[in-house]
């Protein structure tokens, strides 16, 4: 006998968008769990600067991937192909839907589209790009992938060098550029697959990353930097919310500035992640608070079994 079409419900958007909210919703509806895409999630010890769910959210419904793993330990997108896919498989075992989430493009992509088969280079060349990097800084690895790879660069998270120095590190062994493997022919996963994305106009969105990043700084981030400010060094905590603050106790600037760069780069990085999304065409967008749109375009895309399920929206 045929089985019913398993369906992933993958919700992406900018930081601050309201993905959350509506995730728990859809999450209610029907019956189901949510994964997690959100690579900052993963982190155990990064609490108030990952926008993790609250523990009553976590309580509501499962969730996947947030609190799984600590700073010290290594991961990359490789790894979360393979962990997530083997999850989905015992999910839909007794779930139709099971919704994922996340504004992480490429831990997003990667499970919709595949993995590319980016070549190995030498380890010559990476010893190379991180003494040069531990050298002339950030700045440095910033201009030189921007020079050899800007469509790479115009997406990935900038204050991120490990991601940096892959792009340049393949360049550099192969000539070629790192986005160039991401052009390859998407695979064939056993669900279908069904994407949302979220924005809201720009004023709005940029105050609302304003107004968490506020709460963030009220609830304890500066402290919680603070604490892992001897681990700085690890590539989990080279990001966003983090390493303003870890400049900041360095003596770099000043407290102002220090929450100048944390609301500006925030913005910044919203800006990045629409540039990535925007470039699926079969993401179907809409303001978070187009609810019963949301629901409609869902119960025409999902075929649930049976029937009177679909209803329940």
């Amino acid at each position: 006998m045929p089985t019913d079409p398993k369906y992933l419900i993958l919700v992406v958007g900018p930081t601050a968008v309201g993905k959350s909210d509506l995730c728990l919703k859809l999450a209610k509806k029907f019956e189901t769990e949510i994964l997690s895409c959100d690579s900052r999630q993963f982190y155990r010890e990064m609490n108030l600067g990952t926008a993790k769910p609250s523990a009553e959210e976590l309580s509501q419904i499962p969730h996947h991937f947030i609190n799984t793993l600590s700073i010290e330990e290594s991961y990359d997108v490789r790894d979360y192909e393979e962990d997530a896919l083997a999850l989905l498989e015992g999910l839909f075992q007794f779930k139709q839907v099971v919704l994922m989430t996340g504004g992480t493009g490429l831990f997003a992509d990667v499970i919709a589209n595949g993995l590319d088969a980016i070549p190995e280079v030498s380890p010559e060349i990476r010893v190379e790009i991180i003494q040069e990097f531990e050298e002339k800084g950030l700045p440095w690895l910033q201009g030189s992938v921007e020079a050899v790879d800007p469509e790479f660069y115009a997406q990935v998270d900038r204050a991120n060098p490990q991601r940096l120095m892959r792009a340049l590190e393949i360049w550099r062994g192969t000539e070629l550029k790192f986005s160039s493997f991401r052009t390859k022919t998407k695979v064939k996963r056993p669900f279908e697959i069904v994407k949302i994305g979220l924005d809201r106009p720009r004023e709005e969105l940029y105050q609302r990353i304003d107004q968490r990043m506020e709460g963030m700084l009220s609830k304890g981030l500066f402290e919680e930097a603070e604490e892992l400010f001897g681990k700085r060094s690890l590539n989990a905590l080279q990001t966003l919310g983090y390493t303003e603050i870890f400049d900041f106790l360095e003596g770099k600037y000043d407290e102002q500035e220090m929450i100048r760069l944390l609301k500006r780069n925030s913005r910044r990085y919203a800006k990045r992640q629409l540039t990535w999304f925007r470039k699926d065409p079969l993401i179907r967008w809409f303001h978070p608070n187009q609810e019963q749109e949301i629901f409609g375009y869902l119960n025409d895309q999902i075929d649930l079994n049976p029937p009177k399920a679909a209803t329940q929206l």
